[in-house]
């Protein structure tokens, strides 16, 4: 609702109070985001300069002490490395050279509080097999005196710290310790030691060690305050903090001392890799403060201490504040300066704005005249206006006279365009081609009608013809040629149709011709692929030629003959099946829209001679049929009678086969039949058989004829024969002698050769009847 009462409020506002208020309102707004992000960006890289100070003095400081540690790294490693010619010397003369060179650096160092050597009983003492045991030279200061003392120690194993770095065999600083082990000083105190490892052949020997008391490094870290508020402490690298300017803190480990930033920031892992990193950290009265830390890695060490500096947070960043405030009052003051330079803007721009408002508002009611012309001289993009809206004016004058010009039928009135960009101009450019072009396009569309009316009527007329000549083909192709040929305005043609009654002798057939000159086909035949009408049939499309052949065809009249101008062939086809090819010559071209109109009425002209081709061959096809149908009766008559003769043959055989039936079932009761296959097994015998020998029939079937056969001497050696005249079809009679479970029986047998319906022998039946049985 806001929105919409700000919108309507605006739209009623003049043209300067709009420059007030959209450009100021945005500008004051673009100025303070921009002001604003210069600020903050400027707040923010002020304080992150002061952090990145805040750490580099941490790092500088850590780099110094850095050095230090170095130095007495060097002092170390130095006499160990001088230290191992020990062995070429007796034992007696390098304790004493050894304790004549320490004396001379201990008073040369006065940093250092003890200088000390360490040599393993095994490295030198031969045949000595312990891993502890160590003779040590101990020389320290003591006052302003400077004492020495020759010990043994370890000789029931290495103390805790000593056994570590004995273990580890490198350069070292070792962990804050209260030296309590040398005996016969006067007091003990809070020490750190530089150790550097002597090695004669590989093989650890013993250390060269300097003793420092922690004030030294106090004295070091007391004096770093980069800013106001500021301190800086050491740390070690298991966390004991080594120097710090509150004495209560040292020796103490971070761990107790900083619990919950051990947790958060965890400050022991980051010490021993050696990281540099800062945290914020919030006291118990609520001040933040920066708190830096730098690693001091020296020599060859791999246990890094650290460097931490306390910075309060709001004396570092108070800078970047007070930067901050003065940036901000300059900012307000620009704001002042800069509304004021838009008043002073809207007023010289809107002025002359209000004076071509009220041109416009004049043209805006359909005032044109030069009146309107406006002079300026701001020599600005107002001037330009004004110059903008002077041509336009004038452009409008003529515009309206061109206008008049058209209204009145004149086409051929120019207009001059004001610039490639005159849009109205153009339009009114392309309104005058638009009437002019008018009355041509009705012309055009008035042809156009008359073409699509002869084409609809030649449908209807061709149509009309193709119904009433649907039955006759030469009478359909004799009304199709001569209306065609007419209707187009053509002067000759002739339809040509596809013969296929014989199927090795098919052509193009001139079976209709209109006012052609029948000397040009004289076999009115032509073959599929020759000459125009053969490709015409070929290729299923329409000829079109304009240049005729000299000798191709001759359009004759009374007054003389001549070349038609233009020739067309145009396939009869339905369904891509050429039926036949129209051929046609004219005096006149024939026009687009007539070659399509021959097209489409072939389409149908084909469709035509399909149907009444169909309706011939249907014809004679009833005709045949109704022939066919009355053999077909004849020929059912014959097979009636013939069915008759046959059901009276069937009769006839089943008459006999019951006779023979019956005589077969008299011989099996009267007589003995046993059947033999052609080896002369039995494969078969009546129940009156098995009854005489007394045999199962299971035992018979399979068995061959010469068992249980009593033969005489004449009869075996006529055996073979005899089976070789019943296998060439010999019907035998004889009497044998058969010898069952002791019994003797004597049979009248009568062999009978079976053939099948071919005329071969498949088996041997045998009828037998018991010769005492006739005796009786």
């Amino acid at each position: 609702m806001f929105n919409h009462k700000f919108t309507n409020m605006s739209r009623k506002l003049k043209i300067r109070q709009k420059i007030l208020l959209y450009i100021l309102t945005f500008t004051a707004f673009l100025y303070i985001i921009s002001i604003g992000y210069i600020l903050y960006n400027s707040r923010k890289t002020v304080n992150e300069d002061a952090i990145t100070k805040t750490q580099l003095t941490a790092r500088v400081t850590a780099k110094e002490i850095s050095s230090i540690f170095e130095r007495e790294l060097t002092l170390v490693r130095t006499l160990s490395q001088a230290f191992t010619v020990f062995k070429d010397l007796p034992q007696k003369q390098w304790e004493k050279l050894f304790l004549d060179m320490y004396m001379p650096v201990l008073k040369e160092n006065p940093q250092v509080y003890s200088l000390w050597d360490s040599w393993e009983y095994k490295a030198y003492i031969p045949g000595y097999d312990k891993d502890y045991g160590r003779f040590v030279i101990t020389t320290w200061r003591e006052g302003t005196q400077l004492k020495w003392l020759y010990d043994q120690r370890s000789l029931t194993g290495d103390p805790p710290i000593y056994g570590a770095y004995k273990k580890k065999g490198i350069e070292a600083i070792w962990e804050p310790y209260v030296d309590q082990v040398t005996t016969g000083k006067a007091d003990t105190k809070l020490m750190i030691t530089y150790s550097s490892p002597i090695y004669v052949n590989g093989t650890f020997g013993g250390i060269i060690a300097t003793d420092q008391g922690l004030e030294s490094l106090q004295e070091i870290v007391s004096a770093i305050k980069p800013v106001t508020g500021s301190y800086a402490y050491l740390v070690s690298n298991t966390g004991i903090i080594a120097g710090h300017p509150d004495k209560e803190m040292i020796y103490k480990n971070i761990s107790e001392v900083f619990p919950d930033e051990m947790t958060s920031q965890n400050l022991l892992e980051r010490v021993q890799k050696g990281e540099e990193f800062n945290f914020i950290k919030t006291d118990e009265f609520g001040k933040k403060h920066l708190i830096c830390y730098s690693p001091i890695i020296a020599g060859k060490i791999n246990t890094p201490w650290a460097l931490v500096l306390s910075a309060p947070l709001d004396v570092i960043t108070a800078s970047a504040k007070k930067t901050l405030y003065i940036s901000l009052i300059v900012s307000i003051i620009g704001l002042f300066i800069m509304v004021f330079m838009l008043l002073f803007i809207s007023d010289n721009l809107t002025k002359p704005i209000t004076k071509i408002t009220e041109i416009l508002k004049r043209i805006a009611k359909g005032e044109i005249s030069n009146e309107l012309i406006v002079n300026l001289n701001t020599g600005d993009e107002i001037e330009e206006m004004a110059i903008a809206l002077n041509t336009s004016i004038e452009g409008l004058n003529q515009k309206t006279d061109f206008a008049n010009e058209i209204g009145k039928g004149n086409y051929d009135s120019s207009l001059d365009l004001l610039s490639e960009k005159d849009a109205l101009g153009k339009s009114l450019q392309y309104m005058r081609e638009s009437l002019r072009n008018a009355a041509t396009e009705e012309e055009n569309r008035k042809v156009e009608d008359q073409k699509r009316s002869w084409a609809n009527e030649g449908f209807a007329k061709f149509g009309e013809i193709l119904r009433q000549s649907n039955t006759d083909l030469q009478k359909l192709c004799d009304n199709v040629i001569v209306n065609l040929v007419k209707y187009t305005g053509a002067n000759q043609g002739g339809v040509f149709l596809w013969n296929e009654e014989d199927k090795y002798n098919q052509y193009f057939e001139l079976v209709s011709a209109f006012a052609w000159d029948r000397k040009k086909y004289i076999t009115k035949q032509v073959e599929k692929g020759e000459g125009l009408v053969g490709a015409c049939a070929m290729e299923r499309e329409t000829i079109f030629m304009t240049e005729v052949p000299d000798d191709y065809v001759m359009i004759s009249s009374g007054l003389g003959e001549s070349n038609p101008r233009c020739v067309i062939l145009v396939p009869l086809k339905h369904e891509e099946e050429v039926l036949g090819v129209i051929e046609m010559a004219s005096f006149k071209v024939l026009e687009k829209y007539e070659i399509e109109f021959i097209e489409k009425i072939a389409e149908s002209i084909a469709s035509t001679i399909l149907s009444v081709k169909i309706n011939a061959r249907t014809k004679m096809l009833l005709e045949q049929s109704q022939m066919q149908a009355e053999e077909m009766k004849a020929q059912e008559e014959e097979m009636r009678q013939n069915m008759e003769e046959l059901q009276a043959t069937q009769e006839e055989v089943a008459r006999k086969s019951g006779e023979i039936e019956g005589f077969i079932n008299s011989i099996s009761s009267s007589a003995y039949v046993i059947e033999y296959d052609l080896g002369g097994n039995i494969i078969n015998v009546n129940d009156a058989f098995l009854q005489l020998v007394g045999v199962p029939r299971d035992q018979i079937i399979g068995s061959h004829h010469s068992n249980n056969l009593v033969l005489t001497e004449q009869q075996k050696k006529e055996y073979g024969i005899f089976w070789d005249n019943l296998k060439a079809g010999m019907t035998k009679k004889t009497k044998s002698k058969l010898s069952w479970s002791g019994r003797t029986i004597e049979l009248l047998e009568t062999y009978i050769p079976v053939k099948d319906t071919d005329g071969h022998i498949t088996k041997i039946m045998k009828l037998a009847f018991e010769i005492g049985e006739f005796n009786d």
